[in-house]
C-alpha cells in the first residue's frame, strides 16, 4: 500500500534521510520510530506530497507521489504534527470546510460528518467553536479531518504529541478501531510505549537511515542469538521441571529462582509445543509457559547503539 525506494532529502551538505526503502502492506499499522530530528516527519511529509525529494521515489496505492501528488492525496488521510485550527468556526464548519476541499457533494456532506463525528466521539461538540476545545479534543477534530473523505491509508505524525495520559490511552483506542476498518496507518512517535501493544509492524530510523523494519517479532528474532522461555511452575514442581527441561535438545541452559524457570531455547515454535506438553504429561503443575520478548525500548537502543556510538 506505501512504498519508498531510495528516497533521500538533502539541505545543502545535511542529509535529512538518506536512501531509504520501505514497504507497507495492506491494512498494516507501522510504527515509525526515532528519536526528534532523526527523519520521520521529512519521510511523512515526503508521502504526503508536502516536500520533493532529492532522489528517490514514493507510491501509495498504486499513485507515484513525485508524478501524480493529486491522486495520492486523494487516497491518503494526513495529520501533521503541529497543526492549525480555524478560530470563529464551529467544529461542524470546520469538517464541512475540509469536505468542501475534498470535492464531497453538498447532498452527502451532512451525513458524512454526522458519521465522523460519532466515530470520534465528538458529537457533543458539533456546534462547539473549534478555538475553545481542549487540546485533546482538537487532536481528535484533526484525526476527524483526516477521514472525512474516508481514505484508506492514514499518515499521522506524533498523533499523541502534548496530550495528558487519558487523552493519549482514547488516541489509541481510536487508532485500534481504525485498523479494525481495514485502513492501512503509518504512525510516527519518538514515545515507545505508545505504539509497542498497537502496531504490527516497526522501522527503526536515527540520523536519516532506517536501520530495522518488520513485525516487532520479526526484529526481535534478528537482535537475540536465541529465544529465552519463561516457565512458572508450583513449588512443588521445580526440580522436576528445570530437570525435564535440561534433557531437551533445544534448551541449552536453565536457570531457577523461587518458581520461576528461564531457559535459552534454539527450537521453534513447534519444539516449544512439544516441551510444553512433555511438561504437562510428566506432572508438572505449570502455572505459565511463554517467551520472554524484549520491550520496544530495548530493540530500539540495541538497534540504535552502534550508530549512535
Amino acid at each position: 500500500m506505501i512504498e519508498v525506494s531510495h528516497f533521500t532529502k538533502r539541505y545543502g551538505e545535511f542529509v535529512a534521510v538518506d536512501d531509504l526503502n520501505l514497504s507497507i502492506g495492506k491494512g498494516e499499522v507501522f510504527g515509525f520510530i526515532g528519536p526528534n530530528g532523526a527523519g520521520k516527519s521529512t519521510t511523512i511529509r515526503f508521502l504526503a506530497t508536502l516536500l520533493r525529494p532529492t532522489s528517490g521515489e514514493g507510491r501509495v496505492a498504486g499513485h507515484s507521489v513525485v508524478a501524480d501528488p493529486m491522486a495520492v492525496r486523494k487516497v491518503i488521510g494526513f495529520m501533521p504534527d503541529d497543526f492549525g485550527v480555524y478560530d470563529g468556526m464551529k467544529v461542524w464548519e470546520f469538517l464541512d470546510f475540509f469536505a468542501v476541499a475534498y470535492e464531497i457533494p453538498r447532498a452527502y456532506r451532512k451525513k458524512i460528518i454526522g458519521q465522523v463525528l460519532e466515530l470520534l466521539d465528538l458529537t457533543h461538540k458539533r456546534d462547539d467553536y473549534v478555538n475553545g476545545l481542549s487540546k485533546g479534543m482538537k487532536q481528535r477534530l484533526c484525526l476527524a479531518k483526516t477521514l472525512v473523505h474516508d481514505p484508506p491509508v492514514l499518515i499521522l505524525d506524533e498523533p499523541a504529541s502534548g496530550l495528558d495520559p487519558r487523552a493519549r490511552l482514547e488516541m489509541k483506542a481510536l487508532l485500534s478501531e481504525l485498523r479494525g476498518m481495514g485502513k492501512t496507518i503509518l504512525v510516527s512517535s519518538h514515545i515507545l510505549s505508545e505504539l509497542a501493544d498497537f502496531c504490527t509492524s516497526i522501522g527503526i530510523i536515527e540520523r536519516g537511515k532506517l536501520l530495522a523494519a518488520g513485525s516487532i517479532q520479526e526484529i526481535q528474532r534478528q537482535l537475540r542469538a536465541h529465544r529465552v522461555l519463561k516457565v512458572r511452575v508450583l513449588d512443588e514442581s521445580t526440580e522436576q521441571a528445570a530437570s525435564i527441561m535440561r534433557d531437551e535438545p533445544n534448551v541449552k541452559t536453565v536457570e531457577t529462582y523461587d518458581q520461576t524457570l528461564t531457559a535459552e531455547f534454539h527450537g521453534e515454535d513447534e519444539d516449544l509445543a512439544r516441551l510444553l506438553g512433555r511438561l504437562m504429561t510428566s506432572g508438572v503443575s505449570v502455572h505459565s509457559f511463554a517467551e520472554e520478548e524484549l520491550s520496544l525500548e530495548e530493540v530500539f537502543m540495541m538497534i540504535t547503539k552502534g550508530i549512535v556510538n
